[in-house]
């Protein structure tokens, strides 16, 4: 029995002890665990972030470039017909659109679905702008037709998106 008490008296204060450093070890590790973490993350944001900020710029540049005066004052011709018209201005819609996709993955859902969305106002308004023209009609008759489409509208989608794209790059930086 007394060879139990003094093993007790040994023991027990050897476990205690070794408890201890246990948990200072385990701390320790945890801690430089985190701060490998925090490293990580700053150096996923600097390389992130000028990724980022070309994104915005670039949907930025295809909202813009989008906008029925500018995509009508760059690719119009008065020697187009309505109908060559129509699908130049789809083309080059569906172009820089798939040129951009890629720029999703660095933007919220909500905004991109906003870009896509005015992206998709857009053709429709310029379907439905060709689809009440003669078949004779000129280019120039179907660009006043989207112009006048465009000015109809009381939210523009293209500029709404924008401007929610605009908050976002705000909001993050």
């Amino acid at each position: 029995m007394d060879a139990l008490i003094e093993y007790g008296k040994i023991l027990v204060p050897a476990s205690v002890v070794l408890y201890g450093v246990y948990l200072m070890v385990r701390s320790f590790i945890n801690k430089e665990i985190e701060l490998k973490k925090l490293e990580v993350r700053g150096r996923a944001i600097e390389t992130v972030l000028p990724n980022r900020l070309q994104a915005y710029e670039r949907m930025t540049l295809f909202l813009e470039r989008m906008s029925p005066p500018n995509l009508l004052s760059r690719v119009s011709n008065p020697v187009y017909s309505a109908r060559e018209l129509h699908k130049i201005l789809l083309d080059e819609i569906r172009n820089e659109y798939n040129h951009n996709v890629a720029q999703q993955i660095y933007m919220s859902e909500e905004v991109w679905n906003m870009i896509r969305n005015a992206k998709e106002d857009l053709v429709i308004m310029i379907n439905e702008a060709a689809q009440t023209l003669a078949p004779e009609a000129t280019g120039l008759d179907l660009s006043r037709k989207i112009f006048e489409r465009s000015l109809e509208k009381n939210v523009e989608p293209i500029s709404h998106a924008l401007s929610e794209l605009k908050k976002e790059i705000q909001q993050t930086f």
